[in-house]
């Protein structure tokens, strides 16, 4: 596949998930019967990007010291998990089952901050990192060094208050 193609193909995903999501913040969208096993979903997918977040700084490691082997394996986890991530949030937000942040004082504005950073840079950092995949994976070295100076801190963000803003709603779903 031609590199057009690829970045057609990365826009339209990209396009799509992002249309998806918005779609199920606006509650247009939602389960008239939630299964318990749903309400897991938040804890597990706070789970997963942790797990992300130790993946892609243990594979930061590896690529510095030239081993670009375990390097490229850490990253497909990462990124199976972070695609496990986002059927679990979709699956989630789809039941309009929606926990309100009951934090005051200071905190309410440092965790509305977080939160809208965390989902701005998410959308931003998806076709990031579609597209650094593609150039790692066809070792095109230099094009993926480019792209991964800008996906690699904002996907490690991503995840890292992933986790913050599931332990600042913990209280409260």
């Amino acid at each position: 596949m031609g590199d057009k193609a690829v970045f057609r193909l990365v826009w339209a995903v990209s396009i799509f998930v992002v249309l998806v999501v918005a779609l199920l913040q606006s509650g247009l969208i939602a389960w008239y019967s939630v299964p318990n096993w749903v309400l897991f979903l938040p804890k597990l997918n706070a789970l997963i990007n942790g797990t992300c977040s130790i993946l892609l700084l243990i594979s930061f490691y590896y690529i510095r010291r030239g081993d670009i082997i375990r390097h490229k394996r850490l990253n497909l986890v990462a990124f199976m998990l972070s695609a496990l991530f986002l059927v679990s949030y979709i699956i989630y937000h789809s039941t309009g089952n929606e926990a309100k942040f009951g934090g005051q004082g200071i905190i309410r504005p440092i965790y509305f901050f977080i939160l809208i950073s965390h989902i701005m840079l998410s959308a931003i950092v998806l076709p990031l990192v579609l597209l650094s995949f593609h150039r790692g994976l066809n070792m095109q070295v230099e094009k993926h060094k480019k792209l991964v100076r800008w996906s690699f801190p904002i996907w490690l963000y991503v995840t890292i208050t992933g986790v913050i803003v599931y332990l600042m709603m913990a209280p409260y779903y």
